[in-house]
């Protein structure tokens, strides 16, 4: 793909990121993204829940609905504000689609043929994967583009749909003689708990689809669950070490010392210093505690937010308006930029 010369876009900074309505979130998107999400918040983020992403895979419409009420549940409970970032659906903003076509037409087949993310989803099941799963960074693309967005909070893994989405950008600046209508979108990857890996195996990041409810920690785990799957947590026999340059090929507790550093708001250097020499049985009930004290009143507002859906409804509405405020003047120029027809 191209290397991109400095984007000469001189619009304002803009912070977009999103969600997949899939599953349940856990302390994996809570560490990695809602915390993150909160702490830019005076910056009004735009923050949408991605139900057309999730149907790259067939989805129960029924479920679909409630998956998507789950994630802007959980986007509040976490502290977020709807009156200072823009929690929105992503199919309550039919320009995401329309965007995403143009951009069908501009992407080539070889940037897509080099997505690892689509051959570690489809595995041996290529030829029966939706063409949506294929495209799926192209959409990507186009949430990220189509409010002009220039910082991208994103995980490790969804850094080489960032850079697809650079090369989607440049390659529509330069075919339509547009120097710096889109930005060329940076990543926001920084801070602790930026990945966070399943509690059953330490080189596998925490998922919603792991089978293993154990491999996780739920939002809507109660105290007791928490401390539960944190005794279970995989480990090793040795007692914690002094540095970090020691604990790095022992990937399980380094999980659990990132985890514990990340929920206390301390550093992992600090964590070790404090519990070095001391075995697991001390540090896990250390950690269920902090674990505990940080997500109770997140789960217990979440909770409270799954009961009251007309209220989730309502953010997402509001939501979906003001999006569609900034996202229509885009599509106005895209169009006539392409050469569509202007009724």
């Amino acid at each position: 793909m191209s290397q991109h010369e400095k984007s000469d876009y001189r619009g304002p900074k803009r912070i977009l990121s999103g969600i997949q309505a899939s599953g349940s979130l856990h302390l994996g998107n809570y560490l990695g993204a809602l915390k993150k999400f909160v702490a830019m918040q005076e910056e009004n983020p735009f923050l949408f829940v991605a139900d057309m992403h999730a149907i790259t895979v067939w989805q129960d419409p029924k479920q679909l609905v409630e998956q998507r009420r789950g994630i802007a549940a959980a986007y509040l409970a976490a502290g977020l504000d709807p009156k200072k970032a823009t929690i929105f659906p992503q199919s309550g903003v039919p320009q995401h689609a329309e965007l995403a076509w143009v951009f069908n037409c501009t992407a080539r087949l070889g940037w897509l043929d080099r997505m690892t993310q689509f051959k570690e989803k489809s595995g041996d099941n290529k030829e029966r994967a939706s063409v949506g799963l294929y495209t799926y960074p192209v959409l990507q693309a186009a949430d990220i583009l189509l409010y002009k967005a220039t910082d991208v909070p994103v995980g490790e893994d969804q850094k080489q749909h960032l850079e697809l989405s650079r090369d989607i950008a440049d390659r529509f600046n330069r075919d339509y003689d547009a120097p710096g209508f889109f930005p060329l979108p940076e990543p926001l990857i920084q801070g602790p708990g930026a990945r966070i890996m399943s509690l059953k195996d330490g080189s596998k990041k925490m998922s919603k689809s792991d089978p293993s409810d154990l491999s996780r920690i739920n939002l809507t785990d109660d105290a007791d669950a928490i401390a539960r799957k944190i005794k279970k947590a995989k480990t090793d026999p040795e007692p914690l070490p002094d540095t970090l340059e020691e604990l790095k090929a022992r990937p399980e507790a380094k999980n659990l010392v990132s985890i514990f550093a990340a929920l206390s708001g301390r550093s992992d250097e600090a964590v070790l210093a404090e519990y070095a020499g001391q075995g697991f049985g001390a540090f896990k009930p250390a950690l269920a505690e902090v674990a505990v004290e940080h997500l109770a009143p997140v789960t217990a507002e979440l909770r409270r937010l799954l009961t009251e859906t007309g209220e989730i409804d309502r953010v997402l509405t509001d939501g979906a308006e003001r999006a569609r405020a900034v996202a229509e003047p885009v599509m106005d120029e895209v169009r006539a930029m392409v050469g569509f027809w202007k009724g």
